[in-house]
């Protein structure tokens, strides 16, 4: 990921009490078996966000997926935030992810989630890959999370999400 990326989750870690969830979408590009995200959206003035929740504006969302599309970029997955140093993804999180993957037209193996917790970056996100099936752990990197990995890779040639 590139630095302004980053730099987005950094600026809305949630390291005061205070401080809100926060959250948008990531955009790239893909080539073979390379995908890159080079572009970070939200928060958005019309999400709803408290301490412990995120709720993105769809109706933004889907405006940021119109505009990245005219150029050239591919929608990637989404992030948000969590008050806590290292975290995992809740069960509405995963519900989200999975919906995402499952009702959008698209042709990736799937969806990255990842969430910015109050840790310091890197070692303070939560970064995989979800389908409507699994999760692949990319950070922190695994044996697990790299054999998941791999199988994932080798099912590209079948549906993809």
């Amino acid at each position: 990921m590139p630095s302004e990326v980053l730099e987005i989750f950094a600026e809305h870690q949630q390291l005061k009490a205070r401080d809100r969830e926060a959250g948008g979408q990531l955009f790239g590009r893909v080539a073979w078996t390379t995908v890159t995200v080079e572009h970070a959206t939200g928060p958005r003035p019309t999400d709803i966000r408290t301490r412990y929740s995120y709720q993105p504006d769809r109706k933004a969302e889907q405006a940021e997926i119109d505009d990245a599309h005219r150029r050239g970029l591919f929608f990637l997955g989404d992030w948000h935030t969590h008050p806590e140093p290292v975290p995992s993804p809740s069960p509405q999180d995963l519900h989200s992810i999975t919906e995402a993957f499952k009702k959008s037209t698209h042709h990736l193996n799937g969806f990255l989630l990842v969430i910015a917790g109050t840790q310091r970056l890197p070692s303070g996100l939560y970064v995989a890959v979800h389908n409507d099936k699994e999760a692949v752990r990319l950070l922190p990197r695994t044996r697990a999370s790299c054999a998941k990995q791999a199988a994932m890779k080798e099912d590209a040639h079948g549906k993809t999400r």
